[in-house]
């Protein structure tokens, strides 16, 4: 079996927050070469960034990933759509799940997984206010506990 290092680039902390993850998948990326290089110089971000199936293929949206810093005029556009290599069973899978009222497919993960990038995909469902407040309420006592027991 072979171990394969992991190095993760950009993470959505934000879709934890306002939604509840229910299912993830990970799917490669379909990228420039001057995306790679900026990639692998960390400078991606996943704030408001969502997916889609059109047309039987899967496509990352507003995914920002900045020109690459040595880069010349053939750089590419910062916010360019981006197809997502998935088989046809998996999507046809998320289109079944997603269709469902309140759900999305959101990105939480940018990462290689070797000397490829992958995103993690997760099928969400929108929190409410409520539940928002009790997830931090359930953070901070979290928090409470493990200083009480460090001190001890």
């Amino acid at each position: 079996m072979v171990k394969w290092d992991m190095a993760i680039i950009s993470q959505n902390k934000k879709a934890y927050h306002d939604y509840a993850i229910e299912e993830t998948i990970e799917a490669g990326i379909q990228l420039l070469g001057t995306e790679v290089k900026s990639m692998r110089e960390g400078k991606a971000n996943l704030k408001d960034s969502y997916v889609l199936i059109k047309n039987g293929e899967v496509f990352l949206f507003n995914c920002h990933i900045s020109p690459y810093s040595h880069g010349n005029i053939m750089n590419h556009d910062p916010l360019r759509t981006r197809k997502l290599l998935l088989k046809r069973k998996e999507i046809e899978r998320m289109r079944g799940k997603a269709q469902q009222k309140g759900y999305a497919m959101i990105p939480l993960k940018l990462y290689f997984k070797g000397s490829f990038a992958k995103v993690e995909i997760g099928l969400a469902r929108g929190k409410k206010l409520f539940e928002k407040r009790e997830t931090i309420k359930e953070r901070e006592a979290k928090r409470l506990i493990e200083r009480a027991m460090k001190s001890r």
